[in-house]
């Protein structure tokens, strides 16, 4: 169950010139750039999150930034 609803969550978008990749992951939109780094922004508002970018890496490290960032993000608010 929870390997299809990663898969429905997951899906890829490319521009007519094949050189923009979008990926939608856990309420994020993941912008590949042209120097192959990655910018991460909510998909909707309220942001939990603020937009940020990434080193050059590949998708999997940048899921793994996300998933930590978000992890951080509830350990503050429980701690408050």
């Amino acid at each position: 169950m929870n390997i299809l609803r990663l898969i429905l969550s997951v899906s890829v978008m490319r521009s007519l010139n094949d050189q923009n990749v979008v990926i939608r992951y856990r309420g994020f939109l993941l912008l590949q750039q042209p120097n192959k780094t990655w910018l991460v922004r909510p998909e909707r508002s309220p942001m939990l999150l603020l937009p940020f970018r990434t080193t050059t890496c590949s998708l999997s490290e940048v899921k793994k930034i996300l998933a930590k960032k978000l992890s951080q993000k509830v350990d503050m608010s429980q701690a408050a």
